[in-house]
């Protein structure tokens, strides 16, 4: 029975420019067979049929499929494809020129597990001035990105969230000057060994006089 491969997606808007007016689809599966790709976009609808797998590598071979509507139209004439080892990717073209992101990818609106957002192409609706939509560029990154967010690029934005959580122990630390990582982790050591020392005296004095 086919499985479904992880979908990420990302989109640029834009009500002048059409070349702005684009989703970033990309099929986050290795080793697609080539031969055995089966993909049609339609003006309202997406669908991918595809065996992926490299006996060499010890990968078993899959048989992977997914088919859906679009949230609203595009232009499959004006889209582009690009098949890599890591990844299959695509440049959709929305028919319709607005400002306004796509809420979502599929016209209903249902949970689904293997569609996610690509956090290595996601720029925020108000962000995107100066934002161009390429393929080469874009798309080779995003195999990359992809692949190293398989569920990591979900993970990206917290890596901000973790920098900043090591900027703040840098702050608390530079009291100690350079290095003060360094010194943080000696000082607290022997924070606790002076109450560790503090403690056993009277626990020691308290014994005979049990």
């Amino acid at each position: 029975m086919p499985v479904h491969p992880e979908l990420l997606w990302a989109q640029r808007s834009s009500e002048s420019d059409e070349t702005k007016n684009v989703l970033y689809v990309t099929v986050n599966l290795p080793d697609i067979i080539p031969d055995t790709l089966q993909y049609n976009l339609t003006p309202t609808s997406i669908s991918f049929k595809a065996k992926a797998g490299n006996a060499a590598k010890g990968i078993e071979e899959r048989e992977y499929e997914f088919a859906f509507d679009l949230f609203e139209e595009v232009v499959p004439e004006e889209s582009s494809q690009k098949l890599t080892s890591r990844s299959f990717n695509l440049l959709i073209r929305k028919k319709e020129k607005k400002a306004e992101y796509w809420p979502r990818l599929t016209k209903e609106k249902i949970r689904t597990q293997f569609i996610k957002t690509d956090f290595s192409k996601w720029v925020d609706e108000d962000e995107q001035e100066g934002e161009k939509a390429s393929f080469d560029d874009d798309f080779d990154m995003g195999g990359m990105g992809g692949m190293g967010g398989m569920p990591g690029m979900g993970g990206m934005p917290g890596m901000g969230g973790m920098g900043g959580m090591d900027l703040d122990a840098m702050l608390k630390s530079m009291g100690g000057g350079a290095g003060g990582e360094d010194d943080a982790g000696p000082s607290g050591a022997g924070a606790d060994s002076d109450s560790d020392d503090e403690g056993p005296p009277p626990l020691e004095e308290a014994e005979p006089k049990a």
